[in-house]
């Protein structure tokens, strides 16, 4: 069995504007035409947002802490561009 390799793209673009957030993913497999997706989210669904960064960031202040205060929800942004829960 050989396999040959086969080219995926994913890209996240994430643009915030005054109302609130555009997410926009583009999903491009071998040579087809890439395929896009966007979400919107208001200001006040991304109150408390936590983006990828600042959640790694957070944990290593965590690790040296060594202590999870109970309850560390917030909200986030999935692979997908979906808006959900990142808890600790």
């Amino acid at each position: 069995l050989q396999l040959r390799p086969y080219p995926v793209e994913r890209r996240t673009h994430m643009v915030s504007h005054q109302y609130g957030m555009t997410v926009t993913k583009t999903l491009r497999e071998g040579e087809a035409e890439p395929q896009c997706q966007s979400f919107s989210y208001s200001q006040a669904e991304l109150r408390g947002l936590l983006p990828e960064g600042a959640s790694l960031l957070l944990l290593r202040v965590l690790a040296c802490r060594r202590t999870v205060p109970p309850s560390l929800i917030f909200p986030a942004i999935d692979t997908e561009g979906h808006l959900c829960t990142s808890s600790y």
